[in-house]
């Protein structure tokens, strides 16, 4: 699929509004998607997860601590859509 993010804005409750190239916009709450363990650890600090920017290079969002997400996976959460390499994992298992 290849979307980029093009925008993000940091709301309540680990939250984020996202929109991408494609047109496709919603909101996605983090704390379903990701343990605030290791590199995501520092997030669970509200005003470090407010630091969230896009990476206009990467396509993606990201942290100042290194922290990011695939922006397919975060697509396909906002859409229902199947996530990237689903069919292939299916066909491997």
């Amino acid at each position: 699929m290849l979307t980029d993010i093009v925008e993000v804005k940091p709301l309540e409750e680990y939250r984020l509004f996202l929109r991408f190239d494609d047109g496709t916009a919603g909101e996605i709450d983090m704390d379903s998607i990701v343990r605030f363990e290791g590199v995501f650890a520092p997030l669970r600090d509200r005003a470090v997860f407010a630091q969230v920017r896009v990476n206009a290079e990467l396509g993606t969002i990201v942290w100042p601590n290194g922290a990011d997400l695939c922006a397919d996976v975060l697509h396909a959460k906002i859409t229902g859509g199947k996530l990237p390499g689903a069919e292939r994992a299916k066909k491997a298992g």
